[in-house]
């Protein structure tokens, strides 16, 4: 039998592949502003799940991602780079206090959770640019687009974050 988790896990896996590779995989603003929403998993996945599991379930979402958009491993990597690196920035922007059985997302200030993200998308998307352009000489394009990519990244994420937030005030 799958319980509620699961089953919440596995939906937004599906949908946010699906919304990646048929919506924002097709927008382009500016013609280079391309969102990479489907980070929003790692954002939304429980705090005390199997790190294991999650890091596997985070390599095929990347995988998934690549081979619908034909990127090579990029997303893969770049994923898995952010879910390993997830309880560091965790314990960086909520201190001690996610590590308690009690701890939710949800019920932490709305400063932490937009600094968690940012960072979960500064350093995914710093790892993606860098695989993708792979030239040190073109340093500043890396950074440039990270900086543009992760600001659209960031105003979507919030937005489906408030969207579909659990907390109702």
């Amino acid at each position: 039998m799958i319980n509620s988790t699961t089953f919440l896990i596995v939906l937004r896996f599906i949908l946010l592949v699906l919304l990646q590779v048929l919506v924002f995989n097709k927008l382009n603003f500016f013609g280079y502003i391309n969102p990479l929403i489907y980070i929003l998993f790692l954002y939304w996945y429980p705090i005390k799940q199997n790190r294991t599991t999650f890091i596997i379930l985070c390599f095929f979402l990347g995988l998934c991602v690549d081979i619908f958009s034909d990127t090579l491993a990029i997303n893969a990597a770049a994923t898995v780079t952010i879910a390993y690196l997830r309880p560091t920035i965790m314990r960086f922007v909520f201190g001690v206090n996610y590590e308690f059985q009690s701890f939710k997302l949800n019920n932490s200030t709305k400063a932490q959770q937009f600094t968690f993200l940012a960072l979960l998308i500064i350093i995914h998307h710093l790892v993606y640019f860098t695989l993708e352009i792979f030239s040190f000489s073109n340093s500043l394009l890396i950074l440039q687009k990270t900086v543009i990519v992760s600001i659209s990244t960031l105003i979507l994420g919030m937005l489906f974050s408030t969207l579909f937030s659990s907390k109702k005030e």
